[in-house]
């Protein structure tokens, strides 16, 4: 539905009842209206106090004129059977137009004179107007003015309300990657990723029998010996076993993902990731070499692609 065509729609509901009108459950009453003074701090005694209120001008308690819309409010469980009218018809082709998110604006009430105890009202709101479609910081959406009028039970009009709202597009939430876990680097293993910064992919060496280990590892599990050096690995290898992780998802893996334990020609093992395949052509065996990938600013890993 075009612009235009969905404004004509809308605004072929103004000035229809909103919906039924609603009786209020209670009338004016003085327990309600002291727990309104206590709830925003209103201490005027012509609320609370008899004795102030028979000597005001108004010779008895009145209830504040902001307690107007709270004496038709219906709850937080509407009424069964409560709904339908041009409200409801409204919401409806604003939400199928993609107008999906709500909020209040501004409230502007007028009252016609002080609500007295046993006073019974009515609320009877029609929509007022429906604006074009503008352009605010939420989003692209239309205002909304529902007009109420309170009467009380002799059908005089004692108050009346323009509440308006926005009906707008929510924006698209961009869904930006979390950035992969750094590994965490010390004493032992800084030569290893210092080496990949460079490009090399390097592996642990005993001084003293010669063997090759990785991880890095302060002692030599063969000879105990503590000295050590590093050799540099041609990168070559083939998958000596993988896996692809389903579940429970990440956010730092786009799925699905290869993790695979890569047997490097020079005899060590390591764990990595396979990449530039697609997973289900993994297999046991199959030639890899590393590739040196940044997957963000600050990190780089040796990964494995097809040789």
């Amino acid at each position: 539905m075009s612009d235009d065509a969905l404004l004509e729609k809308l605004r072929g509901l103004v000035g229809r009842p909103s919906g039924p009108p609603f009786q209020a459950w209670d009338a004016v009453n003085q327990p309600m209206i002291r727990h309104w003074c206590d709830a925003v701090g209103d201490t005027n005694p012509i609320y609370t106090d008899l004795a102030a209120a028979a000597a005001s001008v108004h010779g008895e308690i009145v209830a504040p004129p902001t307690m107007l819309q709270a004496w038709t409010m219906k709850g937080l469980v509407p009424p069964e059977g409560d709904g339908g009218g041009a409200q409801a018809e409204l919401m409806g082709l604003l939400d199928s137009a993609g107008f999906t998110s709500v909020v209040a604006t501004n409230c502007d009430q007028e009252y016609m004179r002080y609500l007295h105890i046993g006073d019974e009202l009515t609320a009877e709101s029609v929509i007022e107007d429906v604006s074009p479609e503008k352009k605010t910081g939420l989003g692209v959406g239309h205002f909304v003015t529902t007009r109420t009028d309170f009467k009380d039970q002799s059908g005089d009009v004692v108050g009346s309300m323009r509440f308006r709202i926005l009906k707008f597009k929510p924006p698209e939430k961009k869904q930006e990657k979390a950035p992969r876990p750094t590994p965490p680097r010390n004493q032992d293993n800084a030569f290893f990723w210092e080496g990949v910064d460079r490009g090399e992919l390097l592996i642990q060496k005993c001084s003293s029998c010669g063997q090759l280990r990785h991880p890095p590892r302060p002692m030599c599990p063969n000879c105990q010996s503590l000295e050590w050096e590093t050799v540099q690995s041609s990168g070559k290898g083939e998958v000596f076993s993988f896996i692809i992780p389903h579940y429970p998802q990440v956010p730092f893996f786009e799925y699905p993902y290869v993790v695979a334990v890569i047997a490097l020609e020079e005899g060590t093992r390591l764990i990595s990731n396979v990449v530039d395949i697609d997973p289900g052509d993994v297999t046991v065996g199959m030639p890899v070499e590393v590739k040196f990938v940044q997957v963000d600013p600050e990190l780089t890993l040796p990964l494995f692609a097809p040789a």
